[in-house]
C-alpha cells in the first residue's frame, strides 16, 4: 500500500507543516522523497540534506531538484536585505545559488548521487510534474 505525505514549511499548503532542517519523522520512514526547489531557500541546507538521508529507508531514493547556476555554490548567510538577495541570488527568499559542487554536499550527507537533466524524461512527465523551468534545473537522484 502506497502512502503519500506532502510537507511544507507554510501552514495550509500541504498535509503537514515540516521544517526540512528538523523533519519530525522517525529514521528510515520513507522509500521515496521528492524535494523540489526547496534547498536554495533553507538556511542550513547541509542539515536538511542529512535529515532527508536520516528519514530515507536503506535503498530508498530522494529526488532533489534545485537550480544550478555556477561552478561553485554562492552563498552568504549574512545577506538579509531582500534587494541584495534578489541581486545576488535572483529571488528575495533564496539564500544561495547552487553550483556544480552541490553533488559534493549531497554525498557528504551520505548519498550516492546521479544527476539527471529534465530533457531525459518524456515531455508529458516533464509537464505534469513541472520539472523543466527556465534555467539549469538538474534532478539529483540520491540513494541511501
Amino acid at each position: 500500500m502506497a502512502n503519500y505525505i506532502s510537507c511544507d514549511l507554510n501552514p495550509g499548503v500541504a498535509d503537514q507543516v515540516v521544517d526540512i532542517q528538523d523533519i519530525p519523522f522517525p529514521d528510515k520512514s520513507f522509500d521515496i522523497i521528492w524535494c523540489s526547489h526547496v534547498l536554495e531557500h533553507v538556511p542550513d541546507d547541509r542539515k536538511a540534506m542529512r535529515e532527508i538521508h536520516r528519514v530515507l529507508r536503506d535503498g530508498g531514493t530522494a529526488l532533489i531538484q534545485i537550480p544550478v547556476w555556477h561552478e561553485v555554490t554562492d552563498e552568504d548567510p549574512s545577506i538579509i536585505d531582500k534587494q541584495e538577495r534578489i541581486r545576488r541570488f535572483y529571488q528575495a527568499d533564496h539564500v544561495r545559488l547552487y553550483g556544480d559542487d552541490v553533488d559534493i554536499r549531497l554525498k557528504e550527507a551520505g548519498f550516492s548521487v546521479r544527476t539527471v537533466r529534465p530533457h531525459h524524461f518524456e515531455p508529458e512527465i516533464v509537464f505534469r510534474n513541472q520539472i523543466a523551468q527556465p534555467g539549469n534545473y538538474e534532478i539529483f537522484l540520491c540513494t541511501k
